[in-house]
C-alpha cells in the first residue's frame, strides 16, 4: 500500500483509536429532498466537528459544504436510479479525476449481490478500485441489501468477502445477528449502516453491540440528523465509538446534551 492510500485511509479511520464516526448524508442522490436534508448546509453545519468523516454527493459537497472546514470526504459516486426505479441499477457518475480535484480521502459505490443486476454492480466496484488504485483512493464498498433479501449473517459475509475480494479497502454493511461472523471473515475492516431512524437508546445500542463484535465504526445518517438533537447524537455515538462508553451511559450523555441546548423558551 503507498503512502497516498495510507494517507487517506488514516484520514478515514482514525490510526489513535482504530475507529471512524462517519456521517452519511448522501441519501438525497436516490430519495431525493429527505427528511431532516431539505437544506443539506444547515443540517451538516453543526455537526462536522464530531465527524472523523463526511460520506456525501459531489453536488451537495460543492453547493452546501464550507471546503475550509476540513473534514475529510469519502464522496458517492454511484448512482442514476431513485427510490421510484430498480435500486439495484445504478451506474458510476463521478471520475476518479473530479473525485482527484475534490481531494477526497474515499470514494464509495454500492454493490447489491443477490440481485438481478449483481453482476453489473460488482464488475462496477471492481472497475472503480482498478481506476481509484491508480491514484490512491480508498474506496468504500457499500452492501446494499434490497426489498426481497435478508439481512443475515450469510447475506452480508457474502456480501462483505466478495467485496474485500475484489479489492475494497473499507466495507460498510448492516449489523445483524452473529455479526462477529462477519467481521471474522472479512479482511478488511467493516463500517455498520444506521439504517431508518429508530429511538436513540436502541441507535447508540446498535452502535455499540457492532463495535463490541468487530466493527472499526459507524456510517450514521438518519439516526444522527433526523434526531430531535443531532448534536447531542453524534457526540454520544462518538463515545461509544472513540471510547467504548456502554449505551446506558450513552443515553445519559445524549439525554444532558439534549437538555442544555434545548432553547432558552422551549
Amino acid at each position: 500500500m503507498d503512502w497516498g492510500m495510507k494517507n487517506r485511509l488514516s484520514k478515514i479511520i482514525r490510526p489513535e483509536t482504530g475507529r471512524t464516526v462517519m456521517l452519511a448524508v448522501d441519501h438525497g442522490y436516490f430519495l431525493g429532498p429527505t427528511s431532516g436534508l431539505e437544506e443539506p448546509g444547515k443540517t451538516v453545519a453543526p455537526l462536522l466537528k464530531y465527524a472523523d468523516t463526511l460520506m456525501l454527493t459531489r453536488g451537495v459537497l460543492r453547493a452546501c459544504v464550507d471546503p475550509m472546514a476540513g473534514v475529510p470526504i469519502v464522496l458517492r459516486v454511484s448512482g442514476g436510479t431513485s427510490v421510484l426505479g430498480n435500486l439495484a441499477d445504478e451506474g458510476t457518475t463521478v471520475s476518479m479525476r473530479d473525485a482527484i480535484r475534490l481531494n477526497v480521502a474515499g470514494v464509495a459505490l454500492s454493490v447489491f449481490v443477490g440481485s438481478e443486476l449483481e453482476r453489473k454492480s460488482l464488475l462496477a466496484l471492481a472497475d472503480l478500485i482498478n481506476d481509484a488504485q491508480e491514484y490512491g483512493v480508498p474506496v468504500l464498498a457499500v452492501t446494499a441489501v434490497g426489498r426481497e433479501m435478508v439481512r443475515d449473517a450469510r447475506y452480508l459475509g457474502l456480501a462483505c468477502r466478495i467485496s474485500a475480494e475484489l479489492g475494497a479497502n473499507v466495507v460498510k454493511t448492516y449489523y445483524c445477528e452473529d455479526f462477529e461472523k462477519v467481521v471474522k471473515n472479512c479482511p478488511v475492516p467493516i463500517v455498520i449502516a444506521g439504517g431508518k431512524k429508530i429511538p436513540e437508546k436502541e441507535a447508540l445500542e446498535l452502535s455499540y453491540n457492532a463495535i463490541q463484535r468487530g466493527a472499526v465504526g459507524v456510517d450514521m445518517g438518519r439516526n444522527i440528523f433526523q434526531s430531535e438533537h443531532p448534536v447531542a447524537m453524534i457526540r454520544a455515538v462518538r463515545e461509544i465509538v472513540h471510547a467504548n462508553m456502554a449505551p446506558d451511559k450513552a443515553y445519559d450523555m445524549f439525554n444532558t446534551l439534549s437538555r442544555e441546548n434545548k432553547p432558552a423558551f422551549a
